[in-house]
């Protein structure tokens, strides 16, 4: 009888960690293979791991490789990944037919968030959620991340989402789906690449052990079993001109309309045209963001652990 290997696969090392109760935090792939140009994206890799190693954590970092599903990534595998050689981009609707067809493939959020779950990982570390596309009166266009979060149990610590969305709308979708939002040290949601997106958070916790507590109260209430966002800002020091921000933005969305460019190409097509309208400071904003919030992950996933 042909038994299927288990989904995901575990490294050795994020095997022993959830065998020992130590921290583990989960890292999506898609931001190596489609979201940084090559070679940095390794090096980026590399260096989110490292971080996630320093607070005492253990990185696993998810992804496809050769129809396998991974969480914790060998050298070889990151390099695969990060080689973009036939790399597809998975979502999570897309692991079965990648998983059937052998297909390798970088995971975003919402594929990331469904594997980490699966593999009995709680903490969840990524740049910017996908969510409700301007327009989308007219486009019908949202994210699968935030259907997915809403029956996933993870804590993703975000920079919010990705300020070329509609943010109210997105934040108006979240709370339609009871998925929990808490600002971490911010009373205002965070925009990605701005340390504000002027938007109010009902909830705000300033220590990883808060999170930790909010954490055990969902699954003592044992409601649905829906995400925490934990939406943690850019330091102002490192992010976008907001004045810069917003009229690249403007340029980009009349770019956009003006090609007629709809559905998977929108958020690929402004996020570049913000790398290259301002020099790469976009760019180093969203790295900035993502290195936080891999940091204030593993300390969450290290309070997590702690408790008894």
């Amino acid at each position: 009888m042909h038994t299927s290997p288990e989904v995901p696969v575990l490294s050795e090392e994020v095997r022993e960690a959830l065998e020992r109760r130590r921290p583990v935090v989960a890292l999506e792939s898609t931001i190596i293979a489609h979201g940084l140009p090559r070679p940095r994206n390794l090096a980026v890799g590399a260096e989110l791991e490292a971080l996630v190693r320093a607070e005492g954590a253990v990185p696993a970092t998810i992804a496809v490789v050769d129809g396998v599903a991974h969480a914790g990534l060998d050298k070889a595998q990151l390099e695969r990944i990060a080689g973009g050689e036939g790399v597809r981009k998975l979502g999570h609707r897309d692991l079965a037919p990648a998983l059937a067809t052998g297909a390798t493939g970088a995971t975003t959020v919402s594929a990331t968030a469904f594997l980490a779950a699966r593999a009995g990982l709680r903490v969840f570390a990524t740049g910017g959620l996908g969510g409700v596309h301007r327009e989308y009166a007219q486009t019908q266009d949202e994210s699968a991340d935030l259907a997915l979060l809403a029956r996933t149990r993870i804590t993703v610590v975000c920079a919010g989402v990705k300020s070329i969305l509609d943010v109210p709308a997105t934040l108006q979708r979240l709370e339609t789906l009871g998925v929990g939002v808490v600002g971490y040290g911010t009373e205002r949601f965070p925009g990605f690449y701005l340390a504000s997106s002027g938007e109010p958070v009902d909830w705000t916790v300033h220590r990883p052990e808060e999170v930790a507590a909010v954490m055990a109260a969902q699954d003592a209430l044992g409601g649905p079993g829906s995400a925490l966002l934990v939406a943690n800002p850019v330091a102002e020091a490192e992010q976008l001109d907001p004045e810069l921000h917003d009229r690249v933005l403007a340029e980009a969305l009349e770019e956009c309309r003006a090609r007629g460019i709809t559905g998977q190409a929108v958020t690929p097509f402004l996020l570049g045209f913000l790398v290259r309208a301002t020099g790469g400071a976009s760019l180093e904003a969203n790295l900035a963001a993502v290195r936080g919030n891999v940091t204030l992950g593993a300390r969450i996933a290290g309070a997590w652990a702690a408790r008894p």
